[in-house]
């Protein structure tokens, strides 16, 4: 599938980097998860391994300080974690099973990730994650087995390696973590910034009980609400404010509030979506009948056959990045250089989720191997 999925898409048309420490922060960041109880040894490192947070943060930053890369990149693996546990392990198969982990989750965002008491969070050492250039990691903590801490209703609690308090919690290590990572996030003396990720990860979470609602009731949403709702799911819109930390200059508010802006960057988080759905539609599909894919969702709205269906998909995405330039040209010459680090920032993301697609396993179908790319005219 994954030869298809490169002979239907337009090669997004710029430059392609990666961040010369990434090899080393993907090490540091599974360290990190282990540390936080998300991963155990064994199927969930593997797991986790295979999606390549690193990767796909190193070509999003590729000129970012170490520290701000690896606070994406443990952002990129708690939202893996997040969506595996929900997608593969059973935590997101109806409403129900899914609310009392995210309401847990949205009480440590309601709290900035600080303790409603000072014995909340007992024993991590201080903020993990932390690195410096020296190339250590915090999170000294290690698990034997399981991963995420939040029950999947599939016979109890995985977050073997939490401290009981922490593990407990409907959340478990999945609240510890995303504890940690607002901590983080608060320690930048960005208020905005954190107020804007908060509100995103929340948009996120709540977004996840829509999914969950739609596999208990075997439904494929319209068109128009799956492209709403996709926005949300997908955790780009977190993943593009700790990229514009780690590019140093996020847009000002009032220049965060220009139509024209807002509409580039719904378009650029629509590509990026879009491009997960095609890499990740046959693993999808033949793990289960799941239907929040832009391909489902089309054979469904159109009445396509699979592969027509594919083919419609990609050229949503082939339009759209078409689309995109044309946008960005135009808001170049309204705006000028002040948008600069922004539009930096979404190239690079789209760039990123391409190439990244191309080179993990996360989405790999049973076959190898990959034709060369449409390269992209326009």
């Amino acid at each position: 599938m994954r030869s298809f999925d490169v002979s239907a898409l337009y090669e997004p048309p710029f430059v392609s980097r990666r961040h010369v420490a990434t090899d080393r922060v993907a090490a540091e960041s599974l360290e990190w998860a282990r540390g936080q109880g998300l991963v155990g040894a064994g199927p969930s490192t593997s797991r986790l391994h295979r999606a390549g947070a690193a990767e796909l943060a190193g070509r999003a930053c590729p000129q970012a300080p170490v520290t701000r890369l690896r606070l994406l990149t443990d952002l990129f693996s708690w939202l893996f974690v997040m969506d595996d546990v929900c997608d593969d392990d059973g935590l997101g198969s109806a409403p129900a099973t899914l609310a009392p982990t995210v309401a847990a989750l949205l009480d440590v965002l309601d709290r900035h990730g600080w303790p409603t008491d000072a014995g909340a969070w007992p024993g991590r050492g201080g903020s993990a994650g932390a690195s410096t250039s020296q190339g250590g990691s915090a999170g000294t903590s290690t698990r034997q087995s399981g991963s995420a801490g939040a029950s999947t209703g599939r016979g109890g609690s995985v977050g073997d390696g939490v401290p009981p308090g922490d593990r407990d919690t409907p959340a478990g290590a999945l609240g510890v973590a995303l504890a940690d990572l607002c901590r983080r996030v608060v320690d930048q003396r960005r208020p905005t910034l954190l107020l804007r990720l908060v509100s995103q990860l929340r948009e996120y979470l709540l977004a996840l009980l829509w999914e969950a609602t739609n596999r208990e009731r075997r439904r494929v949403p319209g068109l128009a609400e799956y492209r709403q709702m996709r926005r949300h799911t997908g955790g780009v819109r977190p993943s593009l404010t700790l990229t514009d930390l780690a590019y140093g200059h996020p847009p000002a508010p009032a220049r965060r509030v220009d139509p024209a802006l807002l509409a580039l960057d719904d378009l650029a988080v629509d590509l990026v979506c879009w491009c997960n759905d095609l890499f990740s539609y046959r693993k999808e599909r033949d793990a289960a009948a799941d239907p929040h894919n832009l391909v489902t969702v089309l054979a469904v709205q159109h009445g396509r056959d699979e592969a027509a269906a594919f083919q419609l998909a990609a050229g949503w995405f082939n339009d759209g990045l078409a689309g995109y330039l044309v946008r960005e040209a135009a808001l170049v010459a309204h705006a000028g250089p002040a948008v600069t680090p922004y539009l930096a920032a979404r190239r690079a993301w789209l760039r990123a989720t391409y190439d990244w697609s191309m080179r993990v396993d996360r989405y790999a179908g049973p076959s190898g191997g990959t034709q060369p790319p449409h390269r992209f005219e326009g």
